[in-house]
């Protein structure tokens, strides 16, 4: 199954399947930057975390602001699990500063680069 794309006004979504659904939802904030590199960086990362998780259904949403970026990473369940470990995992590596810091450096904004 591929990855589908969104870009809905100032939110990009990134998903395996649509009408996005977080069943498992981690959320955080970054300064502006790339919308789809960081969603690219945040979904690979999260596959490789959570990939052993059944029936699991990985998406990200980035919504810019003029100061920030919202972002949303999580996905679908479509197997019962234990959501609240699951979700502190996520949680975690949404806030880990080497993650954050690679992220950031991949999706900063480059001079003729746009949101």
């Amino acid at each position: 199954m591929n990855w589908l794309h969104k870009q809905l006004g100032d939110t990009y979504l990134m998903g395996k399947r649509f009408p996005i659904r977080f069943d498992l939802l981690a959320e955080t904030i970054f300064p502006v930057c790339r919308s789809q590199i960081l969603a690219m960086q945040i979904r690979q990362d999260m596959w490789r975390l959570l990939q052993n998780l059944r029936g699991f259904l990985p998406a990200v949403e980035v919504r810019a602001s003029e100061f920030s970026m919202h972002v949303r990473a999580g996905g679908q369940l479509t197997c019962s699990i234990h959501v609240v470990s699951a979700q502190l995992k996520l949680q975690d590596m949404l806030e880990n500063p080497v993650y954050r810091q690679r992220w950031i450096n991949f999706a900063t904004l480059r001079r003729g680069a746009s949101l």
